[in-house]
């Protein structure tokens, strides 16, 4: 009697295991076995490491992000609450003034939801949920030199770990490995032209300092932002990230010319002059629990690989490594875990090693990357020296609409709720000119401006 055997499942190869990564990795085990690459040593708890610096900073998931994470992975919202993770209403459990200088008033109508916790906690327990499959084999402190293949088809990629250098065979290979990506220069090394990109750089600095939270605040206080206005230039924001463990992860910035720095004897001082001392003024009989850190890494930089004339079968770019945004508008995790339901959504449609799956794989992903793209540097771009060219007429007709619709949202439910789906990317931005955004704006009751911060007098009290 001969014996049945099972034909050998694909493989695939996604680089780094950073969120993209991570997700990437979790999607491709329904149609291959996988071999996640990591340059770093991933710790086993909530820390944090080298090729993730900006996890020091405050991070936001909007509600498109969350919706996308438990599509995903049903189950990790809850997993991260649990540990201490909060899903924030917005704008109900927000304090909130936008780049002109309009405070919305905390509405509670809409189901806009962002999970507010440190990066660290995040990607601890994504890290937790993926690599307990066992269709994922890890190698970390390994370094991905370049890809196997040609200009018509990827077949690998060489690696170099710690035990000596060696090639790695894959039906697919994923670049997840963040704004450092090596693919641009991996492509033309096969013989491909190089990719167009742009980078629209508003020369925005950060500095980050961790406060424990009062007392009276933990679990209840609202998360604060400050945005910076382009119109003013130096533009200057901050935010406060009440977190798990009592903490406040509190994140100032500031562009050219008006940057913040490590001096802890200026932290308050920069944070009472952002156009609102809002933020200054709750930290500053705060204590401080560690020193300042701060970073420049933080341009607007778009590889559009969905335009080129040719694309190997066998190879993707997702996340970061195709588009990073400036950290302000809190978009990347969002669309990282958008590209990974985009691949996804291919490959339950098509095979993963079948002739130009990839390029499909490419421009799916491009269009959660573009509504990112597009909402980014459409504020960036009118920071001065931020792009090689001033923005055309168009944009500034757009930039002005758009600042229209935000000063109708911060005044109307029915408005807000389309403004939130854009900001959220949940839907297009078309959204805008829905008839929910336009009719609040050209004919709605909208109720006053406010002139100061909408604290409630508990919350001030419990500072």
């Amino acid at each position: 009697m001969s014996e049945i055997t099972s034909p050998a499942r694909p493989t695939a190869v996604v680089i780094g295991a950073s969120a993209a990564g991570l997700f990437a990795a979790s999607v491709l085990t329904e149609f291959a076995d996988v071999t996640l690459i990591e340059r770093d040593e991933l710790p086993e708890g909530p820390e944090g490491r080298r090729g993730v610096p900006q996890a020091r900073h405050a991070h936001l998931l909007w509600s498109g992000g969350v919706r996308a994470f438990e599509e995903l992975l049903p189950g990790l919202t809850d997993d991260i609450v649990a540990r201490g993770g909060r899903l924030v209403h917005i704008m109900g459990d927000m304090v909130s003034r936008a780049p002109n200088e309009v405070w919305f008033r905390r509405f509670r109508t809409t189901h806009h939801r962002n999970l507010v916790c440190s990066r660290n906690l995040l990607d601890h327990a994504l890290r937790e949920r993926v690599l307990r499959d066992p269709r994922i084999s890890l190698l970390d402190d390994t370094v991905v030199e370049g890809l196997e293949g040609d200009a018509t088809r990827v077949t690998g990629v060489r690696i170099q770990p710690a035990t000596g250098g060696r090639t790695l065979s894959a039906d697919l290979v994923v670049d997840a490995s963040g704004r450092g990506s090596h693919a641009p220069a991996w492509l033309t090394d096969l013989g491909l032209p190089p990719v167009t990109e742009r980078q629209v750089n508003a020369g925005v600095a950060y500095a980050t300092r961790v406060y424990r939270a009062p007392a009276a605040t933990v679990g209840s206080f609202p998360l604060v932002n400050v945005q910076a206005n382009p119109a003013r230039t130096p533009g200057r924001g901050g935010i406060i990230l009440p977190v798990e463990d009592g903490r406040w992860i509190v994140t100032l910035s500031g562009t050219r010319g008006g940057e913040p720095t490590k001096d802890p004897d200026a932290f308050v001082d920069f944070a009472l002059n952002l156009g609102d001392p809002v933020i200054g003024t709750l930290i500053e009989k705060a204590e401080p629990l560690g020193p300042i850190a701060t970073t420049r890494s933080t341009a607007n930089q778009r590889r559009y690989y969905e335009k080129m004339r040719a694309w190997p079968d066998g190879f993707a770019v997702l996340g970061d490594a195709i588009a990073g945004y400036n950290p302000v508008y809190g978009h990347g995790l969002t669309v990282t875990a958008q590209c990974a339901l985009a691949l996804r959504r291919i490959l339950r449609t098509t095979g993963l090693a079948t002739p130009g799956t990839a390029r499909r794989i490419q421009q799916s992903v491009s269009r959660p990357v573009a509504g990112a793209w597009d909402l980014a540097v459409g504020q960036d771009a009118f920071y001065p020296g931020a792009g090689d060219t001033p923005p055309k007429t168009i944009e500034r007709l757009l930039a002005r609409y758009v600042d229209r619709a935000v000063e109708t949202g911060a005044r109307s439910p029915r408005a807000l709720g389309a403004l939130l789906d854009v900001m959220s990317l949940e839907k297009p931005a078309t959204r805008l000119f829905s008839p929910d955004m336009l009719l609040p704006m050209l004919f709605g009751r909208k109720l006053p401006r406010l002139q100061a911060p909408p604290l409630s007098d508990t919350e001030k009290a419990s500072v």
